[in-house]
This record gives C-alpha cells, sequence and structure tokens, in this order.
C-alpha cells in the first residue's frame, strides 16, 4: 500500500505549487535521517558537554539558570570577569562494582559555559544556589544599568 499526498482542488489547478510543495518536502526529509543524528551526538562526544543555560532579565537582576544534574556543588565553578558570566565543572562517571557499560548516554567529563551579560553587573552582590540538580546564578545589575524614572516638570 502506497500513500499519496492530499492535495486541495485550488492547489492541483496550479501544479507549480505541488512542486514547490514536493521540493520543501524532500529538503524537510534530509534532516530527519537517522544518520544526522549520528553525526550532531558524534561531535558532542569529541568537543565535550555543555548543559542547558537560560538567562532571564528584570528590572534588578540578571538570572542564569543552569541544568547540572548529577554534580556535586563542590565541583562547579562560577566566574564573572569583563561582563561575562562563565560556569564550568566536571560530571564523574558513575560506573558501578566495575562493571562495563552496555550503552552510555549521558556526558560526562569537563563541561566550560560562558555567555555574555546583557548589562552590567554589580560584582560584590552575586549569588548562587544549586538545588535538585538546577544552578540558579542571580546578578544583581549595577545601579547604572538600572533603569531610572525621570520626573518632567513643565516650566
Amino acid at each position: 500500500m502506497s500513500l499519496i499526498r492530499y492535495q486541495s482542488p485550488e492547489i492541483s489547478t496550479w501544479p507549480a505549487f505541488d512542486r514547490w510543495a514536493d521540493l520543501r518536502d524532500e529538503v524537510n526529509s534530509l534532516f530527519d535521517l537517522p544518520v544526522m543524528g549520528n553525526f550532531a551526538r558524534q561531535a558532542q562526544l569529541f568537543s565535550g558537554w555543555a548543559p542547558a543555560l537560560d538567562l532571564y532579565q528584570n528590572n534588578d537582576n540578571v538570572v542564569a539558570v543552569v541544568e547540572l544534574p548529577g554534580i556535586r556543588k563542590e565541583d562547579i565553578d562560577i566566574s564573572l570577569h569583563d561582563g561575562m558570566l562563565t560556569i564550568a565543572g566536571e560530571r564523574q562517571s558513575s560506573s558501578s562494582n566495575g562493571d562495563k557499560a552496555e550503552r552510555t548516554e549521558r556526558f560526562s567529563g569537563k563541561f566550560r559555559r560562558s555567555i555574555t551579560l546583557p548589562t552590567p553587573v554589580d560584582a560584590n552582590k552575586v549569588n548562587a544556589s544549586y538545588k535538585d540538580g538546577i544552578l540558579t546564578v542571580t546578578l544583581p545589575k549595577a545601579e547604572e544599568a538600572k533603569p531610572k524614572k525621570v520626573e518632567v516638570t513643565i516650566a
């Protein structure tokens, strides 16, 4: 049994649209090949791993939230230099009783994430907390970077 793509009556009167749709589907199928996913995974194996990082901003703070499951807080280093936040550390591989791993999908080893902050921050007031594998770094904005309300007087 073969599947045939549905064609609405309006589009079928314009054969050029069908050709564009077919071309789009062919290009999309190139990226769906399992081989492509394998290349990305192999590239990450050779380059190390990088934890997911989200950066938020409000009127007073810049907040970085980083996923670091399975890492002890002692193995995390946080530094701030010239407006760049760097989070580095190492996840130890978890082999139990010297057993040989049949399949490993969790990355281990050293990592380093650096991100340029969108605004100047006060380095003396930076706060970090680590709970349930989530690192939250709160970076208070420098006074000159905070929005200020200016009163307008009519003369």
